[in-house]
């Protein structure tokens, strides 16, 4: 009976290390596969919102003008025909107090 016992304790044992300390179907294992599920969730989320962004960038792009024409302005520098460009710099107070 000794024996009996003894051999169903180190069954016992035996089948809780696979559930402890083993690298595939542990739970330390199943603990780091859901943080990285979380991680590639909260990934996918930030993907999307940008997707949502781009996705009405180019609906701006196609149905107006305006939205290049303010592109090409800010971006590239553009001007009407007939526009005059004015560019306002600022007054540099350190250039002043050297020359004094």
């Amino acid at each position: 009976m000794k024996w009996l016992a003894l051999g169903l304790t180190v069954l016992l044992v035996a089948s809780q290390y696979r559930l402890w300390f083993a690298e595939e179907g542990s739970l330390a294992e199943l603990h780091r596969l859901q943080q990285e599920i979380e991680r590639q969730e909260q990934r996918n989320a930030e993907l999307e919102a940008r997707n949502l962004r781009l996705e009405q960038e180019v609906i701006e792009l196609q149905q107006g003008l305006e939205t290049v024409e303010e592109r090409a302005r800010r971006d590239l520098g553009m001007i009407r025909d007939g526009e005059t460009y004015y560019q306002l710099v600022e007054k540099d107070d350190r250039a002043e107090d050297d020359g004094s």
